[in-house]
């Protein structure tokens, strides 16, 4: 096994050490929920629209899930069609948010695609990074009609941490319950809520072509941003991207396992961290981009940590600051985002005050060990 696609386990020499740290994404992702005020409602609020939906922890606490295998995953936007026929017949409207990431997508639908438009969509993702499909019935399917749908796409993750609805380990949730109160204690220790990051990158084959969709979303707030890292990659000078050539670093799962244990959840998976490239390069497109992030990534291999850190934090402000590659995206009921993991980083925004439930769904399919081509 090469050392970009190294996996240290728990018990092996050479687990990670904590420098660095999982940040506010430990802190607001793991909370408890009131099911009363959920499934029934208040005077003030009503009940959640998909209770089938809301995450369950009681029945997964014994439950532990064999170290993930490596597998074969295959690109389905590789070959496919970039007119995209199948994907965006005629009368399909499309609204690029910036003119550097993202797209909207309406008069279509999704679970109606073909297998050829499917693999139009990874393509077109990939190109677009982030697109947000509007006037879905995603939520109103079947869960395993919605999970058979992503399988296609790869294999699914199940999250090591998070809640999922009862059944379902595969979906992995953003909830937050009407009433809850808890960004009151949040905000107590931090100055604001963005916490970037590409989805679980400590595994061995993280997540590629990935869906989000709404359940029930604040009239306003609640937005995610995303991050153009390929473009990222692309605005360093050419004697800097020769620099990041080679380079790996570690990613990290440990802090997560340990922030939910501590938050009396449970770990379905014994932690791991990997060791990526820097710089991965797109299957489907060839573009190459920037594969760090703040949350998972804890250290550069072969640098002593006060270099690590320096060359890590510029990677990092340069992906926060350049606002220039960013686009946000403002979530309305059944609006399906599908982004992709292997070229951005996101955020979600805590910013609405008015206890209303932000209730959101989340299939993931792995993708390829990432690679760095020449």
């Amino acid at each position: 096994m090469s050392v970009a696609a190294q996996t240290i386990s728990a018990a092996q020499p050479g687990a990670p050490d904590t420098r660095g740290s999982v940040g506010a994404y430990k802190d607001f992702q793991i909370h408890k929920i009131n099911k009363d005020v959920e499934l029934h409602g208040t005077d003030k609020f009503k009940a959640a629209s998909f209770p089938h939906y809301l995450p369950t922890w009681e029945n997964e606490k014994n439950v532990k899930y064999p170290p993930l295998e490596p597998f074969e995953h295959v690109e389905h936007g590789k070959d496919a069609d970039p007119s995209f026929p199948n994907l965006l017949p005629q009368g399909t409207q499309v609204e690029n948010i910036t003119s550097s990431i993202g797209a909207e997508v309406s008069g279509i639908q999704l679970s109606q695609l073909t297998d050829a438009g499917k693999d139009e969509l990874a393509l077109f993702v990939a190109q677009k990074k982030v697109v947000a499909f509007r006037d879905q019935d995603f939520a109103q399917l079947p869960i395993e009609k919605a999970l058979d749908y992503g399988r296609y796409f790869g294999r699914l993750h199940i999250h090591p941490t998070s809640g999922a609805p009862e059944g379902y380990p595969e979906v992995h949730l953003v909830h937050r319950g009407a009433e809850d109160q808890s960004f009151k204690s949040f905000f107590n220790n931090r100055t604001n809520s963005i916490a970037w990051h590409s989805d679980v990158t400590y595994e061995n084959q993280p997540p590629g072509t990935t869906f989000l969709y709404a359940l029930d979303v604040p009239d306003a707030g609640g937005d995610t941003i995303f991050a153009n890292q390929a473009k990222a990659y692309e605005r360093l000078s050419p004697a800097f991207r020769e620099r990041l050539e080679g380079l790996t670093a570690l990613h990290s799962g440990y802090e997560q396992a340990t922030a939910a244990e501590s938050k009396g959840t449970f770990v379905r998976r014994a932690p791991v961290s990997s060791i990526h490239p820097l710089v991965r390069t797109h299957p489907a497109t060839g573009e190459k981009a920037l594969y760090v992030n703040p949350q998972f990534t804890r250290y550069i291999i072969g640098f002593k940590q006060e270099e690590s850190d320096y060359l890590l934090k510029f990677l990092y402000d340069h992906l926060a600051y350049s606002q220039d590659l960013h686009c946000r995206v403002k979530w309305k009921p059944n609006t399906v985002v599908v982004w992709d993991n292997r070229v951005t980083a996101h955020s979600a925004l805590i910013d609405w005050e008015n206890g209303s439930r932000r209730h959101i769904a989340r299939i993931t399919p792995q993708a390829e060990r990432p690679v760095e081509t020449k």
